[in-house]
């Protein structure tokens, strides 16, 4: 709130297709999709009108001994479209984190090997900021006053593409970087519940970007020395990265590299908070028991909520209703297009799907600070993570919306370097 002062908050009052407007009116184009959460647009006619037919039916019902039609028919759909069969609700992404690691945790409790109780995560990797989520997180100004109260878990090196040795390609880099992961497994596996990772792309850590084979490679070292692998896809999920789940670029399915999924922001096109987590039949037989202490005790007041549930099917009718992904593509390339005619200090100009991210080349310290000030000034919302500036736009965006987007993130650049 201190930097409030010099920032003043933005009273936004609605919100249009890719738009958002304050209280004077003023329209500014939500580039980051109000946190990675809106998929198709503010005020998307769809979404709204299954929230109003489920509002006359059913608000909530607790999934304790009860259920209802919207969940069912969720689960259902995220099954077929995952691999993953079994699904697990909480509220947002911090949650999903929380109990996929739990129930990892507690699998290997519940099936003899009650020691494998440590935790693998990518440096510079974000999870959320839940004790267990921040204990998986490698980011140091969310980590670092907390640390007395977070287990100690080991983070591998990150395939982060830019960090690659000169004349390195992305590929050689991403299978040096599993070939450190491998050594490490292979010496604590007895003692390792799961290794969590945010596929292809780690948002928090400056959109960084990794080549797919990282995935493979990832999931062949896990099945090898038994320990689950956890794909962190809250962000990165439900078209962001070009396919549905980001993990459909390293194998078939999700299924085929993961043994649990997180997902959570756009799953219900933004609308409500909702996340889940899918896992396998594998896990869910563990805790099939006649003991409570065996099952998995962990709950959500509003788990499984039918008006956010009656949205993500929303969000997935669409999906099923056109061909979303392909339209995606034409826009991202059109964005990736558009960012090669900046004469602007770029540096390592990457896209996955609809992310594309830039580092500026800048001495200004407050750079992240003053480019998101001159982006509103031009009518933009934009969050610079450091000296990276990143599109995550909603699905929406129009001919006119696009050239705002380019025009203003360049005047947005140039008043802030």
């Amino acid at each position: 709130m201190k930097h409030h002062e010099r920032y003043p908050l933005v009273p936004i009052s609605r919100g249009e297709g890719a738009w958002l407007f304050d209280a004077d009116g003023k329209g500014y184009l939500d580039a980051v999709s109000s946190w990675w959460v809106n998929l198709f647009g503010h005020n998307q006619p769809q979404i709204k009108a299954a929230i109003r037919a489920q509002l006359d039916q059913l608000e909530h019902v607790m999934l304790a001994g009860f259920t209802h039609a919207p969940v069912v028919e969720l689960s259902e759909q995220l099954a077929a479209l995952t691999g993953l069969g079994h699904a697990f609700y909480g509220s947002d992404g911090a949650s999903a984190t929380e109990i996929a690691l739990k129930m990892s945790f507690h699998y290997w409790r519940n099936t003899g090997q009650p020691h494998k109780t440590k935790f693998l995560s990518l440096q510079n990797s974000y999870h959320g900021e839940t004790l267990g989520a921040l204990a998986v997180t490698d980011v140091a100004i969310f980590t670092d006053t907390y640390a007395p109260l977070l287990q100690q878990s080991a983070h591998m090196p990150s395939p982060d593409s830019r960090l690659a040795a000169d004349g390195e390609s992305d590929h050689a880099y991403a299978l040096r970087c599993a070939q450190a992961l491998e050594s490490h497994v292979a010496q604590h596996h007895a003692t390792l519940a799961a290794l969590i990772v945010e596929p292809l792309v780690q948002g928090a850590a400056g959109m960084a970007m990794y080549h797919p084979v990282y995935l493979q490679r990832a999931r062949e070292i896990c099945q090898r020395y038994q320990l689950h692998l956890i794909a962190d896809e809250i962000a990165v999920g439900f078209g962001r990265t070009g396919t549905l789940f980001a993990c459909e670029q390293a194998g078939e399915r999700v299924s085929d590299i993961a043994d649990f999924i997180c997902l959570s922001k756009g799953i219900t096109g933004g609308y409500l908070p909702l996340s889940v987590v899918l896992t396998t039949d594998t896990v869910y037989q563990a805790f099939y028991h006649d003991q409570a202490v065996k099952g998995f005790l962990h709950s959500h007041s509003y788990t499984g909520n039918p008006l956010a549930c009656s949205a993500a099917l929303a969000t997935l009718q669409l999906f099923a209703g056109r061909d979303v992904l392909s339209e995606n593509r034409q826009t991202a390339q059109q964005l990736w297009q558009a960012v090669q005619s900046y004469d602007l200090p770029l540096q390592q100009v990457r896209q996955r799907g609809m992310i594309t991210a830039f580092d500026i080349d800048t001495s200004n310290p407050q750079f992240a600070h003053d480019c998101y000030a001159a982006a509103l000034e031009n009518g933009l919302l934009l969050r610079p993570i450091g000296n990276t500036v990143y599109w995550m736009p909603p699905y929406c965006l129009t001919a006119e919306d696009q050239a705002h987007l380019v025009r203003a993130t360049r005047a947005a650049i140039v008043e802030s370097l």
